[in-house]
């Protein structure tokens, strides 16, 4: 790109601005996307979370034509099965019961819509595996009230840390944003420098 252009993050999350900090970027301006995020009939996980990046891109982009628009979701699943952003004490239960002494994937989805029409996209996938929760654990989570809207029912960056058993991939995906996947498709449009 000749002239940088303004970069917009398609996202609500004041994770994925901190995760952006870590890189030395602020986005020019925050405009969340309003889209259905209801899986499809027998989607896959991974499918979900692409299609979703993508649709936020697409959602955000009529608002600012001539700027990069970045966009994420994440997915975290047990097998086929797509656990809720918790909303609720009960879905957080259900989804801390689901996940304890289990592994799980956490899917993240990342688009960036360019300026001359491209959409680039990047899908990385993180293995997690919880211990063995017990009740009085999965209360006191459930107290801290950090599980509210995240997917899964918890957030890799706070409390839910110490039940982290055994991770393999990206830890900034887990939280909402693949930090390496991120840079490099900034870079590939020269926007972030090497």
């Amino acid at each position: 790109m000749s002239e940088r252009a303004r970069l917009i993050l398609a996202s609500a999350s004041p994770r994925r601005i901190d995760l952006l900090a870590r890189l030395g970027i602020t986005p020019d301006a925050v405009i969340p996307a309003d889209i259905d995020e209801t899986p499809r009939k027998a989607e896959l996980p991974r499918l979900l979370a692409a299609r979703l990046s993508v649709a936020k891109a697409h959602a955000v982009r009529p608002q600012a034509t001539d700027a990069l628009i970045l966009a994420a979701d994440t997915v975290v699943a047990v097998g086929r099965r797509v656990l809720p952003k918790a909303e609720t004490e009960r879905q957080a239960r259900e989804c801390l019961d689901l996940l304890s002494g289990r592994r799980h994937r956490v899917y993240t989805g990342v688009a960036l819509a360019v300026p001359d029409g491209r959409m680039l996209t990047r899908l990385v996938m993180t293995m997690v595996t919880f211990q063995r929760l017990t009740d009085q654990q999965i209360t006191a989570y459930i107290a801290s009230g950090e599980w509210q809207g995240k997917a899964g029912g918890y957030a890799i960056h706070q409390r839910a840390e110490a039940f982290v058993r055994f991770i393999a991939g990206s830890h900034s995906s887990v939280i909402g944003l693949p930090l390496f996947e991120t840079a490099q498709l900034l870079r590939g449009v020269g926007w972030l420098k090497p």
